[in-house]
């Protein structure tokens, strides 16, 4: 392939260019050159450039050869002078002659560090009038090449040379030139005479008459070979570097140009300028006319990079003319450089960044670049006030008028592009608004900037800087600021739609800052200050150099920290002194490459190059530094690593996560040190089996990726220690989990669906929950060990039914087992043999009961068993002397076991007191025997030892009553104690006796009346009482002397006294230290307010304390309050002078004085403080004069930011929102675009975005009052800077008619109840989600292992944030949900809710007492407490249903299971008229016997059907196998249950088996929707009058009769997934529901929210006619009754019941597996291993037979292609093949285990005495623990 150009009509550019001198390199000083020949190289449309045919050799030489191979033919090459138009000229300083560049090295160097200017673009071959030849002069390409503006992008081996390639780039030319590839030359170049017009010709003669002309090029002799130049961009890898040319702005910066200048045909373009009447060129030294204009290239043009395939040809370009930016200065000073890590190319100059760049604008259609344009559109309207800062030059303002006029012309369809306004900042803080098109560049927008802001020479020096993520940065001429502005909204969720060009004339202070200053300022070397060199941090100093004190110190630093300093150049002279170098951190930096200085820093043993932009490591070369063990590079856009990585012998770290990885590279396995690795967050789907070479590994994170399973090889990885593979898609851990060093397994997360607990010898944490578990087993044999050294187990949130005794057994190391979120109906009696035992959480399962045998846990501390179905609680629980927490909230006891009295052997005569536990016993460490010296009673019996060492016990939410509270009062160590929802009604008089100790006292829910007085007062530890939702009228007056009190809950009580009673009844200005009062809900509770009342003192002792006159009707007295809850209560007064003193809310307070309905909607709100004590949630309602809408809102954090220091609180950013949120969203909605078609999400989202920026202005002093400008921040910050670097959640709903709107951002959610199912209405964004992890990663941020946002915050959106913003930004998620008649009420909440309750376990809390959303607020929150919350949590319980149902009556003792017993009643049976409805699960026999799937699945089916029996008025017959039969009262309610249940089975949570099999596999209709999954149901409804009767058994109604019969039969002739009804219930289908039909005698019962809901969802009926039903006589006229959704069921087919669709399918490769077992057990037959042969690539075949033949073959390995040893088998096999196939190979291992068992085994079995083993086992040594256990373990199942 060939480099081509072709020709163009374009002239010259003069493009002044300023001398630079890199800071870091070694110049030595140059004379002027030698002038030369030169000679003018005229080419055809077709040229060949490059010189070079080879491709570089790795390892590069350290010599000057630009990364190529030197070649001899290279010395024949001879400069030549470029002295005309026609060639690559560099026009000539004043003091200089035409220079050019030298053959020798030094006199090129010099040559380009004396070039003041060069000439680009496209040339003629005939200025001088006649044409001449083309000449193949080596000199003449050779001096072309080096002299080509493209010389940035040459690479060199090193950098001790003086290469000009390896200067600072020079600046980016001011025209749009272009450059166009066209198609490969023929094999004659030779060109065309010259196309100029004499016109052109004197112009251009005229131009240079200042020039002497060029000597011809010397002719090329016969004989000498001829050089042709090979341009295959494909081996041209480490030659060139196009990342590195500064593309002219002729087009998209995006794109940049080939870099080589071809000498082309040239013609004169005569544009009028336009008066430069506004703007003044101070640079310009010729007329605007004089200047040539570029071509601009057509927006198709793709980018050029050394790694495409070809060069793009016949490339049209535009017709019209854009005249080019000013120049830039030439004034012979020093001007900044980017450093050489920035690749020259500047943000927004590579679209395959385009997630990252700051330009995708400028990549519109599929990534295709747009011609730049500097000039604004002037027909479109422009601000007055911003007329006067138009930055356009006033010729590119006449191109830009007649392109504009031309793209509105019809038929183009091209949108205007509207300009952007930018605030530029100068140094003293005072701002220039700018208008500027979005393609101008920096170079465009300087010379106006020097115009308008700068006087004088101040303009030498100065530079645009960009501030933003606590970096500053200068910013490139070719970038964009303007496409940098708009890349960085967008990133922080601004759209298109908002106005992204008028945003940034608002100031983007939280986002970024232009600076206009002068590139000579930044931080004085004499700020600072070190005590000692050897630890440097210089973060974030906006260091452009390094420090001179540091040069002196060098050698002894050992740590240097440069992160944040994206302007640093690192010299090699300071890198190469620092000799002791041990650690250099630079992340932040904004490098795409490694400074190569980096490879020179030998010494280095730790390197962090994190989060930059870094594309690849080719060219670091760090394979030089011998001693590196730590690499960082994460969060980079690595694709693949280098070759030479195997190189780095030494490296022991290495994290390469958040990069583009989409596999493995090979080369990482080739690192034999390696013992840390992290590649987390990739997209990597598959390991590769060489990963097994790493034998050293230790610790392998691999999180957020999408492998799907671990190569048998890694069963080599011997040494690993840790592995982290969570969120991925993994359905195995057999290898990884037997490996003999491996001591940690975090596998959440996954596809696992068997779990085998034959675990490496090593393992002691194995976390597993979040799977699709189904089967635990232990496979005991020499393949596994059991799990002896196991002591943590995870396997919540799994599909389990039932735990293996045996497996359970084993587990005898264990302290932590996690069993929650399962389906166990009971834990086997082996758990007691777990005599390590101390955490066991078994909550959210079906448990009935617990073991008798966990009283033999001695070591056990916490028990958390919540929300199961358990009666009681074994009475051995007494015997758990280390138990401190109990919890079992959300069960069914009745009572508690009084504790077993145990005689004393020796009487103690210690009385009838109980003796409190001895100082210093260590409660952990307490067992049985330890009671017998502590706690005894009169009767010479001693109290058990749960007595004294239970501290927090959690009860609520169970059937306990006042009898069963006896027991309870003997824990005398009690601290938190929860008896909230209940059935108390009187507390015993001495309930608080030997409760001393108690700090939180939970009695919510219950009917309560009043609370014992007699201990009350002693109680000086109680800081927490809750009593609201019962009903008291007073409190006592005693209540008063508990002087601790900070949290009382009196709410929803019947509080009804004189408050100025305080004689006799509580007031609450006695606690003076309450910090949370609620007395809302309380409807009758009247504060009234008399000024002539006064105290009288009739008791001393509260005289004492009593408050001042006409204070006890006030709050004010109570200076720490933080919570006042006076929602619903009524405050009078009863004179004009009187007044009940409400304290004002504060950053620290928050006062409720409203009602409870809004709208006439009720609602309510709960919230608790949580551990700190402070307000750190805020609530929002607020109902507009707009009649119909009302908001809804809540913002804060559910935990302050741990970094708080005392004082400080925590509120201030929940109090700005909650102030500011109306007043914006009113100005926002009055915004809107109406014929946008713009709405109320369009409003949310801004508003969300607008309060985002006006809280950063809150936080932060305004930019215009700082005095300096040199600081690295954006402004100077107020108030702490904990809460700077903090943020808040929000959540709104917004209620517009019957039409609600929610928004949030963060973890606030909400949730509405559509007649009791749970429909979530906000989205938690959470950073592992992957949609957030995408977009986390787009914007330069990353997530780390544990799920935080740069390793700092768990939520990935939220206000504040401000330095991790745009990655943590405040875009909402917007919801529109319709109110309907079949929604209940919302729920809102924050995470100190959803992190422990699920949303339908939360709807159905709140539904039990949806009549009253306020108590059903106080109800979750105390849930919430109970299960767990300890942070401060919010609620807010909206009822949206117009007339709220009070639900049916709950029987006792009826359903033992939570999912059903906060549910309605069950409905009466019905009789009369009814309708009866039969199901049955399709297949469900076959299931039953071979998918072990299939007990979990029935549960769920249960669950399900018994629920929505619930919602829609149903009564259950009976059960039969899987079989129901119910009966309605109604027809239209079997309807409704039918079709609600058929919906709901696609949604269900089924286990992996059930949806593997084909009776459960998802099936799609001709559409793509799914129309079936999981198990599959057939239905039948019909209605009549059977004959009712109850089961005497049972207690419950069953039906006889013929009606009966048919029902059943109607159901038989259904298939899976269909409803069949008979004629009578489509009669009331047709008359009630379609309204087709007249009214039948039954249709006015018809239930109203039966036929809503049918008609909402949507039915079908399929009349199938007249069928002759199995038993019956007379036919029956049947239909089938499809939702409308699921309406593609009509072309579905099942097939009918087989075994072979019932199981999971046959796996191929799961068959070749076992086939490879069989294989190796027949080889250890022979004595041998079989070793497969891996698959042979073609091209090494032969050599790798040579290699085979060369060695000698192993007597104890059998080496074969396993193909060639097993039958063939694949994806086309059938069943029946596979399973002959299964029974042939199963059959070979029984026989080959059988070998081995006659060769291994002896024949006789001997006797296992105790003699026997303990001799063996002496002889060999082995006795430890481990063996003792199992030895043990053996013994006990003999």
């Amino acid at each position: 392939m060939h480099l081509v150009h072709r020709s163009s009509p374009s002239n010259h550019i003069l493009v002044d260019q300023p001398r630079t001198h890199s800071p870091t390199a070694n110049h030595t000083p140059t004379t002027a050159p030698t002038p030369t020949t030169t000679a003018s190289l005229s080419v055809n449309d077709s040229t060949i450039i490059a010189p070079w045919d080879e491709p570089p050799t790795p390892p590069p030489k350290a010599s000057r050869s630009f990364g190529f191979a030197s070649k001899s033919s290279f010395s024949t090459f001879n400069s030549i002078r470029h002295g005309s138009a026609s060639t690559l000229l560099r026009h000539p300083r004043q003091s200089d002659s035409h220079s050019t560049l030298s053959t020798s090295e030094d006199k090129r160097r010099s040559a380009d560090d004396d070039s003041g200017r060069h000439w680009l673009g496209s040339g003629s071959s005939t200025t001088l009038g006649a044409p001449s030849e083309l000449r193949k002069a080596k000199s003449s390409i050779f001096s072309k090449l080096t002299r080509s503006r493209s010389r940035s992008g040459l690479r060199a081996d090193s950098i001790d040379g003086e290469h000009p390639s390896l200067k600072p780039p020079p600046p980016v030319p001011d025209a749009y030139v272009a450059f166009l590839p066209i198609p490969a030359p023929p094999s004659s170049l030779v060109s065309p005479p010259s196309a100029l017009s004499k016109k052109d010709k004197r112009e251009k003669k005229k131009k240079h008459s200042g020039s002497r002309p060029p000597s011809l090029p010397p002719k090329h002799e016969p004989g000498q070979p001829e050089f042709k130049l090979d341009t295959n961009l494909d081996s041209m890898d480490g030659i060139l570097d196009f990342s590195q040319q500064p593309g002219p702005p002729t087009y998209d910066a995006s794109s940049p140009s080939s870099g080589f200048d071809s000498s082309t045909d040239h013609s004169s373009f005569n544009n009028n300028p336009i008066p430069l009447s506004d703007f003044r060129n101070p640079f310009l030294t010729t007329p605007v006319s004089s200047k040539r204009n570029g071509r601009i290239l057509h927006k198709d043009i793709p980018r050029i990079s050394p790694k495409d395939k070809g060069i793009p040809v016949d490339l049209p370009g535009y017709d019209e003319k854009v005249l080019p930016a000013p120049p830039l200065p030439s004034n012979g000073t020093d001007s900044w450089t980017a450093p050489e890590s920035w690749a020259v190319e500047k943000e927004g100059a590579d679209p395959a960044d385009a997630e990252y760049s700051s330009s995708d604008d400028s990549v519109a259609n599929g990534g295709v670049g747009r011609p730049m344009s500097f000039a604004m559109n002037t027909e479109l309207p422009i601000p007055t006030d911003l007329a006067p800062n138009l930055l356009l030059h006033p010729t590119a303002l006449g191109a830009q008028k007649r392109r504009a006029r031309k793209r509105m012309a019809p038929g183009k369809g091209r949108p205007v592009e509207k300009p952007f306004t930018i605030r530029i900042y100068r140094a003293n803080n005072t701002f220039h608004i700018a208008s500027l098109a979005p393609h101008a560049t920096v170079a465009n927008l300087t010379p106006a900037l020097n115009e308008k802001l700068l006087l004088g020479k101040e303009t030498e020096s100065h530079r645009l800087y960009l501030k933003e993520r606590g970096r500053e940065r200068i910013l490139g001429q070719t970038e964009r600021p303007a496409d940098i502005v708009r890349r960085r909204l967008e990133q922080a969720g601004y759209d298109p739609a908002d106005g992204l060009e008028l945003l940034g004339g608002e100031g983007l202070s939280f986002l970024l800052k232009f600076v206009y200053k002068s590139q000579l300022l930044g931080p004085a070397e004499e700020e600072l200050t070190f005590e000692t060199f050897d630890h440097i941090d210089l973060t974030g100093r906006s260091l452009r150099t390094i420090p001179v004190i540091l040069h002196q110190h060098a050698d002894q630093i050992v740590s240097l920290k440069l992160s944040r300093n994206p302007m640093l150049e690192i010299p090699l002279d300071f890198i190469q002194s620092c000799t002791t170098l041990r650690e250099l951190r630079l992340s932040n930096m904004a490098m795409k490459k490694v400074p190569q200085s980096v490879r020179h820093s030998t010494s280095l043993h730790r390197l962090d190059l994190s989060s930059n932009r870094i594309g690849d490591l080719e060219e670091a070369y760090l394979d030089h530094i011998i001693g590196l063990s730590t690499l960082f590079v994460q969060n980079n856009r690595i694709e693949k690593l280098p070759w030479y990585f195997p190189r780095l012998r030494a490296l022991v770290t290495l994290n390469i996560s958040n990069n583009k990885f989409r596999t493995l590279p090979p080369v990482i396995c080739k690192l034999e040190a390696l013992r840390d690795l992290d590649i987390s967050f990739n997209m990597i789907s598959e390991l590769p089996d060489e990963l097994g070479q790493l034998s050293h590994l230790e610790r392998l994170i691999i999180v957020g990726n999408q492998v799907s399973r671990f190569p048998d090889e890694c069963s080599r990885l011997v040494s690993l220690r840790t592995l982290d593979c969570r969120r991925n898609n993994i359905s195995d851990l057999a290898v990884m989990s037997m490996l003999p060093k491996l001591l940690t397994l975090s596998a959440d997360h996954n596809a696992v669906h068997g779990l085998d607990l034959s675990l490496g010898p090593c393992l002691t944490v194995l976390d597993a929950s979040h799977n699709e578990i189904t089967q635990l087993s232990l496979v005991p044999g020499p393949v596994g060990r059991p799990p002896y050294a196991l002591t943590s187990l995870d396997i919540s949130h799994a599909k389990l039914s039932s735990l293996d005794d045996l497996a359970l057994g084993h587990l005898s190391s264990l302290r932590r087992l996690r069993l929650d979120h399962n389906s166990f109906r009971a834990i086997p009696e082996t758990l007691g043999d777990l005599n390590f035992l101390e955490f066991l959480s078994c909550s959210d399962n079906k448990l009935d009961a617990l073991p008798a045998s966990i009283g033999r846990l001695q070591r056990l501390e916490v028990l958390d068993a919540h929300n199961n179905s358990l009666t009681e609680l074994p009475v051995t629980l007494w015997n758990c002397a280390s138990l401190t927490r109990i919890n079992v909230t959300s069960n069914f006891l009745l009572i508690w076991h009084d504790p077993p009295l145990m005689p004393l052997a020796e009487s103690s005569g210690i009385g009838e007191v109980l003796v409190p536990p001895m100082a210093g016993v260590q409660r952990k460490g307490s067992t049985v025997s330890l009671a017998t010296t502590i706690g005894t009673i009169g009767t010479g019996r001693l109290l058990p030892p749960l007595v004294h060492s239970l501290e927090r016990l959690y009860l609520g939410e169970n059937r306990l009553t006042d009898d069963a509270l006896h027991p309870l009062m003997q824990f005398k160590e009690l601290r938190v104690l929860n008896l909230s929802f209940n059935e108390l009604q009187d507390l015993p008089s001495r309930f608080f006796c030997h409760l001393t100790l108690l700090e939180e006292l939970y009695l919510s829910g219950n009917k309560l009346t009043g609370i014992p007085t007699e201990e009350l007062p002693k109680h000086i530890n109680l800081r927490t009482l809750y009593l609201n939702g019962n009903k008291l009228q007073t409190l006592p007056q005693e209540l008063g002397k508990v002087q601790n009190l900070m949290v009382l809950d009196v709410g929803s009580n019947l509080l009804k006294y004189n408050v100025n009673n305080w004689e006799f009844d509580w007031n609450w200005n006695f606690n003076k230290n309450l910090k949370y009062l609620n007395l809302s809900g309380n409807n009758r509770l009247q504060i009234k307010a008399d000024p002539n009342k006064h105290l009288v003192n009739r008791r001393q002792s509260i005289a004492q304390t009593a408050p001042g006159p006409q204070s006890l009707s006030g709050f004010t007295d109570l200076t720490q309050l933080r919570v006042l809850g006076l929602i619903d209560v009524t405050i009078t007064t009863t004179s004009a002078n009187a007044t009940v003193d409400i304290p004002d809310e504060n950053d620290d307070r928050r006062v409720r004085t409203s009602g409870s309905t809004v709208l006439g909607m009720a609602y309510g709100i709960a919230d608790a403080l949580g551990k700190n004590d402070c307000l750190n949630m805020l609530d929002l309602v607020q109902e507009f004069d707009r009649k119909g809408e009302a908001i809804f809102a809540m913002f804060g954090r559910s935990l302050p930011p741990k970094s708080l220091p005392p004082g400080v609180s925590p509120n201030r950013l929940a109090k700005f929102l909650r102030e500011k949120f109306i007043g914006v969203l009113q100005a926002q909605l009055k915004a809107l675009n109406v014929k946008q078609n713009e709405g109320v999400p369009d409003a949310l989202r801004r508003t969300f975005l607008k309060l985002n920026q006006d809280l950063h202005d809150s936080l932060f002093t305004s930019t215009r009052k700082m005095s300096t400008a040199s600081g690295t921040g954006v402004g100077s910050s107020v108030g702490d800077p904990a809460t700077l670097r903090s943020g808040a959640s929000g959540i709104v709903v917004y209620f517009v008619g019957k039409t609600m709107y929610v928004a949030n951002a963060g973890n606030a959610l909400a949730v509405v109840s559509t007649q009791g199912i749970a429909q979530p209405v906000a989205r938690k964004h959470d950073p592992f989600d992957r949609a957030e992890t995408a977009r986390i990663r787009a914007a330069e941020g990353w997530v780390s292992p544990p799920g935080l946002v740069n390793d700092e915050v768990d939520i990935s959106r939220a206000f504040g944030f401000y330095h991790l913003l745009p990655v943590i930004n405040a875009r909402p998620d917007v919801f529109t949900h319709a109110l309907s008649p079949q929604d209940e009420f919302v729920i809102v909440a924050n995470r100190g809710l959803w992190d422990f309750v699920s949303y339908q376990t939360a709807v159905d809390i709140a539904r039990t007492e949806r009549g009253d959303p306020m108590i059903a607020a106080q109800k979750l929150r105390d849930f919430a407490i109970s299960y767990g919350a300890e942070g401060s949590t919010m609620i807010m319980v909206i009822g949206v249903a117009e007339t709220p149902e009070t639900g049916i009556p709950k029987k006792k003792n009826q359903i033992l299971d939570r999912m059903i017993s906060r549910l309605d009643g069950e409905v009466p049976a019905p009789v009369g008229h009814i309708a009866l409805v039969f199901s049955d699960i399709r297949n469900s026999t076959h299931l039953w016997e071979v998918n072990p799937g299939m007990a979990t699945a029935h549960r769920l089916h249960n669950t399900l059907l018994r629920r929505q029996l619930r919602f829609c008025g149903g009564y259950e017959v009976k059960t039969e196998g899987d079989s129901f039969m119910c009966s309605f009262p109604t027809s239209l309610a079997a309807v409704w249950w039918c079709v609600s249940v058929q919906y709901q089975l696609l949604h269900e949570s089924w286990p992996l088996e059930i949806l593997e099999c084909e009776d459960g596999k998802p099936v799609y209709d001709a559409n793509g929707v799914l129309v079936a999954r999981g198990l599959s149901v057939r239905m039948g409804i019909h209605c009549g009058s059977p004959s009712p009767e109850p089961d005497p058994i049972t207690h419950r109604m069953d039906y006889f009769g013929s009606m009966v019969n048919r029902s059943a039969r109607i159901c038989g002739n259904a298939a899976g997934g269909q409803i069949m009804c008979s004629a009578e219930i489509i009669r009331e289908i047709n008359a009630s529901v379609f309204q087709t039909e007249a009214e039948t005698e039954y249709s006015k019962v018809q239930p109203p929210q039966a036929i809503d809901a049918i008609r909402r969802m949507g039915i079908i009926v399929v009349p199938v006619g007249e069928v002759k039903l199995k038993g019956l006589e007379v036919p029956e006229n049947i239909s089938l009754l499809y939702p409308t959704e699921l309406a593609g069921r009509q072309d579905w087919g099942p097939a009918g019941p087989t075994a072979s669709s019932s199981r999971v399918p046959f796996s191929v490769a799961q068959m070749r597996e076992l086939g490879l077992i069989c294989l190796r057990l027949e080889a250890l037959t022979t004595s041998r291993v079989f070793r497969s042969k891996p698959e042979r690539k073609g091209s090494i075949h032969t050599l790798s037979l040579e290699n085979d033949l060369g060695d000698p073959v192993s007597s104890l390995e059998l080496h074969c292609d396993p193909n060639v040893l097993l039958p063939p088998m694949s994806a086309q096999s059938t069943d029946a093949e596979l399973m002959a196939l299964l029974d042939s190979l199963s059959a070979r291992v029984v026989n080959a285990m059988s070998t081995l068992e006659n060769m291994y085994l002896p024949r006789t079995k001997s006797s296992l005495n105790k003699e026997t083993i303990m001799s063996a086992l002496a002889q060999h040594g082995a006795l430890d623990e481990r063996t003792l256990e199992q030895i043990l373990s053996v013994l006990d199942s003999i």
